[in-house]
C-alpha cells in the first residue's frame, strides 16, 4: 500500500502528506492535557431518556465551555469538535483522527472491509456502495458518530469511528451516563497487526477522548466476543471487562475505561 492520499475535496484539518510530522503545538512523548477538574463518579447519572429530540440537539450542540478547562473550544457538536483534536504525539509517530471523506477515503476502506479478517465483524464486504452506505449513515446524521481514518506518521493506517455510546442504541443494553463516548477500530493494514500497534493507538484514542471531552467520565467499546485480538488490545489499552452483553448483531464484551482509574489502568 502506498501513501498516496488525494483530498479533492478540500484540504482536511492536518494533511500529513502536505504537513507530515508538522508540529505537535507543546507536545511531546508522555506529555498529556488533563482537565483541571476530573469529574468525580458522582457526576455521572444513569441516562433515562434515549430520545433525541430537536430540542436536545440542539442544547448539546451549543453547550457553552467550562471556563475552568484548557484547550479548544468545547461544545461546537456532539463530540466536541473532534475534527479540530489535532496530532498527538506517540512512541512510534504522530497519530491523529482524520474525519472520513467519501470521495477521498471510500476505496482504502472498501479494501480494507473486504479483508476476511476483517469482514468476518464489521459485515461490510463487497461493493463500495456497501462501505458508502455505512458511512454516509454517520455523515449525514446529527454528528453523534464521527467516522474517521487513523493517520500515523503521515499513513492512513486504520479505521475509527468515535461516537455517543448514551445516544445509541447500545445504551438500552447497559447503563449508559451521559457523555458516555465510544470507539470502533480496525487495524487496516496486515503486516500492522499482531505487534501491539492496536493496543497503542486504542489507549492514544482513549486518552484524546478524555482529554478533548472533558464531561466524558468513560470511554467505552463493544467489541465481538469471538473478536479474541479486539478484546486483548481494549484490556491492554486500560479498559476493564464489565459485563458481556447481547446486541442485535452480536455477542460483546462491554469494555469500559474510567476516567477515575485513568492513572492506574
Amino acid at each position: 500500500m502506498g501513501t498516496e492520499w488525494n483530498d479533492p475535496g478540500g484540504a482536511p484539518p492536518y494533511d500529513p502528506l502536505t504537513d507530515p510530522l508538522s508540529a505537535l503545538p507543546g507536545e511531546g512523548p508522555g506529555t498529556e492535557r488533563v482537565p483541571d477538574r476530573v469529574p468525580e463518579p458522582d457526576d455521572c447519572v444513569d441516562t433515562i431518556d434515549l430520545r433525541l429530540t430537536e430540542e436536545i440537539v440542539e442544547f448539546l450542540a451549543c453547550e457553552p465551555p467550562t471556563p475552568a478547562q484548557p484547550g479548544p473550544a468545547f461544545g461546537s457538536d456532539l463530540l466536541d469538535g473532534l475534527a479540530d483534536w489535532g496530532p498527538v504525539a506517540t512512541d512510534i509517530g504522530p497519530f491523529q483522527l482524520v474525519p472520513v471523506r467519501i470521495e477521498r477515503d471510500l476505496r482504502l476502506i472498501t479494501q480494507w472491509m473486504n479483508d476476511p479478517a476483517v469482514a468476518a465483524f464489521w459485515g461490510l464486504s463487497g461493493p463500495d456502495a456497501a462501505t458508502a452506505g455505512h458511512l454516509r449513515a454517520q455523515l449525514d446524521g446529527d454528528g453523534r458518530s464521527v467516522p474517521c481514518l487513523g493517520v500515523l506518521g503521515g499513513v492512513p493506517m486504520s479505521y475509527w469511528e468515535v461516537y455517543r455510546a448514551d445516544l445509541d442504541p447500545l445504551a438500552r443494553h447497559y447503563p449508559a451516563r451521559p457523555h458516555d463516548t465510544g470507539i470502533h477500530f480496525l487495524v487496516g493494514r496486515v503486516a500492522d497487526r499482531g505487534r501491539g500497534l492496536g493496543t497503542l493507538l486504542l489507549r492514544t484514542v482513549a486518552d484524546l477522548v478524555l482529554d478533548r471531552r472533558p464531561a466524558c467520565c468513560r470511554v467505552v467499546g463493544e467489541p465481538d466476543l469471538r473478536n479474541t485480538p479486539s478484546a486483548a488490545a481494549f484490556l491492554g489499552a486500560g479498559f476493564r471487562l464489565t459485563a458481556e452483553i447481547e446486541l442485535p448483531d452480536k455477542r460483546a464484551a462491554l469494555m469500559i475505561r474510567d476516567r477515575a482509574l485513568r492513572g492506574v489502568l
